[in-house]
């Protein structure tokens, strides 16, 4: 089958288009023909050696984790899924799940139903941004009607997914983004845009319950400067980078809560996701399409940044 193998950690240019053997699923797993893969910054940062290179050890290998695409085959034991079914997904994540390629295996109960309401391109921009959205505001966060959510990065993959979610919580929401996205934003339900190109967040806003930081200290020290933001108690979710132990400490300092965070497989979150989107009350923006052999294209756009929404990689047209 055709993937795209990672040759070594370093520059796109490392992505190259190979022939590998189709993998066959083992008992409760199924095979998945991919018709879509997403593109995230994990992917990016993988790439280069960062990200979960830790994880997956030494390339090559394949990347990507966002599947949409139909069932092939299903392991002895498979109850749930059939050869046919439509489905979408985030497997094995962080070990590999191989994405960028027409085949994948993985555990049935990693995946679920694809949006009856939108295409597999659409499908597969969905699973890692969502789940992400997700699992900080309803999990980690228990976001409610009433609460105040800030959310850094609002117009990127995860970002304008959390919008949508948090105003459908209940939630008054306030985002970043620069201005161009602002409109847009609004659309989405953000209630207050700020524009950190030409505003100090924590100048602009106040009294939040909760930050879904997606931007990290690494940029202008966002983390840290959201603690200045958040009420007594409220808490920082810190996506991107972690909780260092001088976050932790200044905190404290501040009365407020701060969470490292790690998205993991949520087949019933994903299907509740997917009803949301059946229903229109999530949408899903999709920057570009571009074809699987074109992945390094794909990593040198996601990494120059200002992407609205996600990108996606067509495997079979």
């Amino acid at each position: 089958m055709r993937a795209i193998s990672l040759t070594g950690f370093g520059g796109p240019e490392k992505l190259e288009p190979v022939q590998v053997p189709r993998p066959e699923p083992l008992p409760t797993e199924v095979l998945v023909r991919v018709h879509a893969a997403g593109v995230n910054p994990v992917d990016w940062k993988t790439r280069s050696g960062g990200g979960m290179s830790g994880v997956l050890g030494e390339p090559p290998f394949v990347l990507g984790w966002d599947v949409s695409g139909v069932v092939e085959e299903a392991g002895f034991g498979v109850t749930t899924l059939a050869p046919g079914d439509e489905v979408y997904g985030m497997p094995w994540f962080p070990r590999a799940a191989g994405a960028y390629a027409e085949y994948v295996t993985a555990p049935s109960r990693q995946f679920t139903r694809k949006p009856s309401s939108v295409d597999h391109v659409t499908a597969a921009a969905v699973p890692l941004a969502a789940l992400t959205a997700w699992q900080s505001l309803v999990d980690t966060a228990g976001v409610g009607a009433g609460q105040r959510v800030l959310i850094h990065a609002a117009a990127g993959g995860v970002g304008h997914i959390a919008v949508q979610l948090a105003r459908h919580l209940g939630a008054y929401v306030v985002g970043t983004a620069g201005a161009a996205n602002h409109k847009w934003l609004r659309g989405l339900g953000v209630d207050e845009v700020i524009d950190y190109t030409s505003t100090r967040f924590e100048a602009a806003t106040g009294d939040i319950d909760v930050v879904i930081d997606l931007v990290g200290d690494e940029h202008d020290d966002t983390s840290t400067r959201s603690l200045r933001v958040l009420r007594p108690g409220g808490l920082l979710v810190a996506v991107p980078s972690g909780v260092s132990p001088e976050l932790l400490k200044r905190a404290a300092e501040h009365g407020v809560r701060a969470t490292p965070f790690l998205v993991e497989p949520d087949a019933p979150a994903l299907a509740r996701i997917a009803d949301l989107i059946d229903q229109g009350t999530l949408t899903v923006e999709v920057e570009d399409v571009l074809p699987l052999d074109q992945a390094a294209e794909a990593h040198r756009r996601g990494e120059r940044g200002h992407t609205r929404g996600k990108r996606v990689l067509s495997v079979v047209s």
